[in-house]
């Protein structure tokens, strides 16, 4: 069978399918499966650029921000009515002239015969006639001018009007445009008067020609029509609505026979010279017969087959036989059974959640999705929360199903370690389960991770078995390991199974004299030597094989009996596989009635995967550890080993209730050593102390305002602060401002216990080349 591509180079990420959006399945829900996508649709979507840990699918920036000092819709629009108002009055005592003195400016500047001094401002000649009108129409102006920006009209019209959707916003304009015509023209407001008097005479008696002078008049009418339609024609931007209204009316302007470009057409197949082999992808395709999955893994074989040009033929061959199920996975599967979250393969994302519309959170960042994916789980995650905070249902399944589908496209593997029982989806959707302790297993677990040198074996035992005790050496404890495992592979061509491994332990004479007898005195003296030295230190005080004797005793128990035997009934599975395989792995804990046992296995998982995925030559393709519960599986050597799994293309990803269930003195060091972290909520304040103290501190910008009444001395001066006080509804008042930057907690300890809603999680993120995304609050329901 051709499987060329299958252990390729992991290629470039080019076709993923989304799913419909959802909130995934809490803790222990049943999950819903969800309806194939449109794959041709999906390849059409636009993803646009975003800051790692967002959701690029169909990602759609939020409005310009408010200003933080916006006056609410109320306040205004009260505020300009109450303006009107005062606006109004004022324009009513003018004109009754209960305004004492209201001619005296204009009579400092016009001839005196023109007023009658008696009626202190009386006009007594035309000319003084038409200056009053003039001088009316000044008044207004300067009226509306003051009114209008103590009211804020300009912030009205802008909100709402210029605000509104078309065709509203041309509508309000044009409402306000006919009233504005009708007060002018009704000569409510002298506007059309004053402009008429300031034109000479002789322009409006045309010059003693009767039809120029109509000519003239008509053309000054209109004039101030136009003048007083262009501003409302610019705020209802009446010319969008007149080309739309063109567009939409008139002949159909032809398409030019541009055929769209999308990935559906395989144009990088094309423009190679491979037409037939993109021609049968697009058919498949188009007929529903290719999903995300298969678009993935063959576009990743395409990709590799590029790099060496004696493989395009064969490459075209195998489309050619095998279609969209060409390089299917060894598994022979195309899907997996469910999908309960989110995932768009394009970029192998799968979405956890929302961006939640807090203060706390940029807002840019707001409402939109949070999603994560290799390039961030290559720095490792931690996350921290109580039990049934969502930590299995809303991150840690999410997760796993999207290295597992990954993985059926041949870029990834994945082994989720759990305890028995828990919903990390069926067992369909695995290549391989080993259920310990159950014994319709169809696998067992290689305690060695598949390794044949004895001292890599024995330093994986030795940080199982006590890597987490400080009364034990792990080296002298690896070290009395090598020297039992090393004779007996010698001797035997295996290791020792877990009962004849326990007995050279606890120095059982039988089992040791068995052992020198079957090791060649002239082939293995070496071994011999090996094997008398731990003899000669059995009973020391220092010797770590007692302490290692009691901690394999948890394994040799009736209910893990042959789960470790490589000569069993159980298939072993070794971790050592996984980074040289597109595997999907789930191992099942017995943590009922072996707790003990099980976090030792825990233990021995991870130190077996930093050891291997550290060690491996092809890094192409990425590889992770699930731990659900990572309780009491953190020593200073798998910190160790943690950090170096990023540039190893590699992650691991830790659950944990409560940052105590780890040693106190590696605290700091695992916070430095993950690139991500996520508090849940309903962490106590001991756990958000960690948490601030990871993500720092922060420069903002403090504003203080400090306010003092303004107390007016003379009578005009408290009118005009009474008329505001009325207008804005505040007391007249000068402010003090003082602004300075301050260094703030990004999440205070008593915020992340207390101020962070059921079904959510503060997230931190660091993808592998070192961009950083502050810890942001995530509704894990959205």
């Amino acid at each position: 069978m051709d499987t060329e591509g299958t252990y390729d180079p992991r290629g470039t990420r080019s076709g993923h399918v989304p799913r419909p959006a959802g909130p995934p399945p809490g803790e222990g829900v049943p999950p819903r499966p969800d309806a194939p996508p449109d794959v041709v649709a999906w390849l059409r979507t636009a993803r646009p650029e975003v800051e790692p840990g967002t959701w690029a699918y169909r990602h759609v920036p939020p409005p310009p921000q408010a200003k933080p000092d916006r006056v609410p819709d109320r306040q205004l629009l009260v505020g300009a009515l109450i303006s009107l108002l005062a606006g109004l009055l004022i324009w009513s005592l003018w004109l009754n002239n209960y305004i004492p003195y209201k001619r005296v400016p204009i009579m400092l500047v016009t001839p005196a015969d023109w007023w009658s001094s008696a009626s202190l401002g009386r006009p007594t000649t035309l000319e003084a006639v038409d200056a009053a009108v003039v001088y009316d129409g000044l008044f207004v102006g300067l009226l509306g001018y003051v009114f209008g920006r103590l009211g804020n009209w300009p912030e009205v019209l802008r909100r709402f009007v210029s605000g509104r959707a078309q065709p509203g916003r041309a509508t309000f304009a044009a409402l306000g445009a006919a009233l504005t015509q009708l007060i002018v023209w009704e000569r409510w407001l002298p506007v059309v008067e004053p402009i008429v008097i300031l034109v000479p005479d002789t322009w409006l008696a045309g010059w003693g020609n009767h039809v120029l002078a109509a000519l003239v008049v008509y053309s000054l009418y209109a004039l101030i029509a136009a003048a007083l339609l262009w501003p409302f024609a610019k705020l209802g931007d009446w010319g969008a609505v007149v080309r739309r209204s063109r567009t939409s009316h008139g002949p159909p302007q032809p398409v030019p026979d541009v055929p769209e470009v999308s990935q559906a057409d395989w144009p990088e197949l094309r423009a190679a010279g491979e037409t037939e082999a993109a021609d049968r992808l697009a058919v498949e395709l188009r007929a529903g017969r290719m999903n995300d999955v298969d678009f993935v893994r063959v576009q990743r074989a395409w990709t590799s087959a590029q790099q060496d040009p004696a493989r395009l033929a064969s490459f075209t061959r195998t489309v050619l036989s095998h279609g969209a199920a060409a390089w299917a996975h060894p598994s022979g599967d195309r899907d997996l059974p469910q999908r309960t979250a989110t995932h768009d393969l394009l970029l192998g994302q799968v979405r956890i959640g929302r961006c939640a519309d807090h203060e706390r959170n940029p807002y840019p960042r707001r409402g939109s999705g949070v999603a994560l994916d290799p390039a961030l789980l290559g720095t490792s995650l931690l996350a921290v929360g109580p039990p049934g905070a969502g930590k299995t249902g809303r991150l840690v399944r999410p997760v796993v199903e999207s290295l597992a589908l990954q993985a059926l496209a041949g870029q990834s593997s994945v082994i989720a370690v759990c305890a028995a029982g828990t919903p990390l989806g069926p067992d369909e959707a695995y290549d391989v389960v080993v259920r310990l302790g159950d014994r319709a297993s169809v696998h067992g677990f290689d305690l060695y991770g598949g390794t044949t040198d004895p001292d890599e074996a024995a330093a994986f035992l030795a940080e199982g078995l006590v890597g987490d005790l400080d009364t034990v050496d792990r080296r002298r404890a690896a070290t009395a390991l090598a020297q039992l495992l090393a004779p007996y592979r010698a001797a035997h061509g295996r290791f020792p199974a877990v009962p004849e491994l326990y007995e050279l332990l606890h120095g059982t004479p039988s089992a040791l004299s068995s052992l020198q007898d079957a090791l060649d005195a002239d082939d293995h003296a070496t071994m011999r030597r090996e094997l008398a030295a731990r003899v000669r230190q059995m009973g020391m005080a220092s010797d770590p094989c007692p302490a290692l004797a009691d901690r394999l005793a948890l394994l040799d128990r009736p209910a893990l009996g042959g789960f470790f035997d490589s000569g069993g009934p159980y298939r072993p599975f070794a971790v050592g596989a996984l980074p040289h395989h597109p595997l999907r792995v789930r191992i099942d804990l017995p943590e009922r009635g072996h707790t003990e046992a099980s976090g030792l296995l825990a233990r021995l998982i991870l130190a077996q995967f930093t050891a291997m995925a550290t060690a491996r030559t092809d890094r192409s393709r990425f590889t992770c550890l699930v731990l659900d519960d990572a309780t009491g599986t953190l020593t200073a050597e798998t910190v160790r080993g943690i950090q170096c799994l990023r540039s190893a293309n590699a992650g691991v990803v830790l659950g944990l209730r409560t940052i105590d269930d780890v040693p106190e003195p590696l605290h700091v060091a695992l916070l430095g050593a993950v690139g991500c972290q996520m508090a849940f909520s309903g962490i106590t304040t001991w756990d958000g102390r960690r948490f601030t103290e990871a993500w720092g501190t922060e420069w903002v910008e403090a504003r203080e305002v400090a306010q003092r009444t303004v107390f007016a001395d003379q009578p005009l001066t408290r009118a005009i602060h009474a008329l505001r006080k009325l207008v804005t509804g505040k007391a007249v008042v000068t402010d003090a401002v003082t602004v300075r930057t301050v260094e703030r907690e990004r999440w205070s300890a008593s915020e992340l216990a207390r101020s962070v809603p059921a079904g959510h999680a503060v997230i931190s993120l660091t993808t592998v080349r070192g961009e950083h995304v502050p810890p942001v609050l995530v509704d894990l329901r959205g």
